[in-house]
């Protein structure tokens, strides 16, 4: 099964100083026996205010080469701090060229697909001005992310972006072969039962939490996204309490395989009988 972990599941054993991104390599491959991962930028850089500042080049490249050795695939990196809009114009821009240095780290890295959000904390709409910026900004970083063979683009995380039909908005203008949606599945303000179907046909990378990989509806979700074309990972995101990070993981974990079994015996049975 097609299973990743991502990094931010494991953030309050990171916080209480007993892991690092080696650690997480490691359990992701010989605890859990998975293939691939999420990584979350904050687990390669310092934790500097107002934005991230990425590792050295020279830990960085360790970090390649810890995950080329356990032969794990970086499914994506989510990338905070570097998100598009601010309307301060010198946040903007500092902003960009966080974002400019993770694009490059993520070469470095092997990453498949980079996160990097919308901004506009707080509204339910792009402004005029806040959507074409954004725009541009995409179909720049879809220019390097085709050079490099990745696929970018934001999550449903916040402001607009948890509104689907500004997603869905957002993807066609940009309008780049580039350009993927990271879909937390379920997690939307607006439209919360039809949302994930919105944005279905950009999606790149999907991240299951404790509440929607115990959802009944899950399998319906996984076979729509499949039957919109997607054929990636399924990413397992929870921010674990530290005492019982490990066993709550594992948990999840099973829960997702088990969803994705329910998925496939129906479409199964669908074939059966048609």
């Amino acid at each position: 099964m097609q299973i990743s972990l991502g990094g931010y599941s494991f953030n309050n054993l990171f916080l209480d100083g007993k892991m690092d991104v080696f650690g997480y390599l490691e359990t992701v491959k010989h605890r859990y026996r998975l293939n691939a991962v999420d990584l979350w930028n904050a687990q390669i850089a310092e934790r500097t205010q107002p934005y991230l500042t990425l590792f050295d080049e020279s830990v960085l490249r360790k970090v390649r080469e810890a995950l080329d050795e356990r032969e794990l695939r970086l499914v994506n990196i989510a990338v905070d701090t570097a998100h598009l809009w601010d309307p301060d114009p010198d946040a903007r821009e500092a902003l960009r060229r966080n974002a400019e240095a993770h694009l490059r780290a993520a070469v470095l890295l092997g990453a498949e697909t980079v996160r990097i959000d919308t901004g506009g904390y707080g509204d339910q709409a792009f402004s005029e001005e806040a959507f074409e910026w954004i725009v541009r900004q995409y179909q720049s970083y879809c220019r390097f992310a085709s050079d490099h063979g990745m696929k970018i683009g934001p999550e449903n995380h916040m402001g607009p972006s948890l509104v689907p039909s500004e997603m869905a908005r957002l993807a066609k203008a940009v309008d780049d072969p580039a350009y993927g949606i990271l879909l937390h599945i379920g997690r939307w303000n607006e439209d919360r039962e039809a949302g994930d179907a919105q944005v279905a046909p950009w999606v790149v990378h999907t991240h299951f939490d404790a509440k929607t990989a115990a959802a009944e509806d899950a399998p319906n979700v996984i076979r729509r996204l499949r039957d919109a074309g997607y054929r990636g990972y399924w990413g397992v995101e929870y921010n674990a309490p530290a005492p019982t990070a490990y066993t709550e993981i594992e948990h999840l974990l099973a829960q997702v395989k088990v969803r994705l079994s329910e998925a496939q015996a129906a479409d199964e049975a669908a074939t059966r009988g048609a």
